[in-house]
């Protein structure tokens, strides 16, 4: 018997690092669906306090998502061309060329946090969880779930021992959770039906998820659950910078593009001046590429413009709407 989440309705939150909130995972939570800490970027220490900050609030289930550490190799020569690439943009700024901020392996103090507070639901992004901490987290009775953007990936996921597997269509907003090369784009519905054919465990379908008939044909094809991002990121509730959820709002039928200028990784948000500029340009790896436009982004949404701003977002986010975390949900339950 495959093990169900233990949750009211079949739709996920997608975890999105960089813009989630204590407040808003609770929102999400309270409205019946399973609530996901972004916890990409946080040290173990923010990690924790997350976590408390969450339990304090809700006594529902929630998860915690984390990003597979990777060690990215970055020569000085394509350090220096990634750099030069953006002067421009920082001399438009005025401000000074980023130097990089070195980035420390954070996963296990994370792992630890997990484990300290009970948190019984943990996903995974950018790649897989190495056997041992597979094993401790199982230990515990923490539920485990991968992301895949290809079938390949779903059966990794499935024979590493986790007990779901999120499938990340093309459509999907924000970074692709791909981590096997080559990229390759498969629409969500293809890639739903594929993974099912090809794993026994549940599947959650993830891109482009928006309106009630889109809920309803993914857990017709098979879709144990839905994850939706986009779709959320213009709730009240969501702490999104103004200026990105007016892009998502007015954002048209063919507004986003794949770009990988931001972080080093390939993700999806509106197309701009700087995805348009450093469309051809050379890139450091991620993270190292995270940190050095970090200030680029910064800044940019400080000047009230979004010409350099990563503005994540699906594919359909022009039929996004404003309203509470809960109005949301209750206009996509089938």
């Amino acid at each position: 018997m495959v093990a169900k989440l233990p949750i009211g309705q079949p739709i996920v939150q997608a975890p999105m690092a960089g813009i989630t909130t204590p407040e808003f995972v609770v929102a999400c939570c309270e409205a019946g669906v399973l609530g996901s800490i972004g916890a990409g970027y946080l040290s173990g220490a923010e990690t924790k306090q997350f976590i408390q900050e969450v339990k304090a609030f809700t006594t529902k289930p929630f998860s915690v998502n984390l990003f597979v550490p990777e060690q990215p190799k970055a020569d000085a020569h394509l350090l220096q061309q990634a750099k030069e690439a953006l002067q421009p943009i920082c001399d438009e700024l005025n401000i000074e060329t980023p130097t990089v901020i070195p980035t420390s392996n954070v996963f296990q103090d994370q792992v630890q946090a997990i484990l300290e507070e009970g948190v019984k639901i943990v996903s995974f992004t950018f790649g897989l969880p190495d056997e041992k901490t597979v094993s401790t987290l199982k230990q515990k009775g923490v539920y485990l779930i991968g992301t895949a953007t290809s079938v390949e990936e779903a059966i990794a996921v499935e024979q590493a021992g986790l007990d779901a597997v999120v499938v990340q269509g093309k459509e999907a907003g924000g970074h692709r959770g791909s981590f096997i090369e080559p990229m390759v784009l498969h629409p969500t519905a293809t890639l739903l039906k594929d993974a099912i054919e090809n794993v026994s465990i549940p599947v959650i379908a993830a891109g482009g998820i928006m309106t009630k008939s889109q809920v309803t044909d993914m857990l017709e094809l098979g879709a144990s659950y839905v994850q939706i991002g986009t779709v959320l990121l213009t709730a009240t509730e969501c702490a999104a910078p103004k200026l990105h959820k007016e892009a998502i709002l007015t954002s048209g039928i063919h507004s986003t593009t794949l770009t990988k200028a931001f972080t080093g990784k390939y993700a999806r948000g509106l197309r701009n001046k700087f995805t348009e500029q450093l469309k051809e340009a050379v890139t450091a790896p991620y993270p190292v590429q995270h940190y050095l436009t970090q200030p680029i982004r910064k800044e940019s949404a400080r000047q009230n413009n979004r010409e350099y701003m990563s503005l994540w977002m699906g594919e359909n986010s022009y039929l996004a709407k404003e309203a509470s975390v809960q109005e949301i949900i209750e206009t996509l339950l089938p």
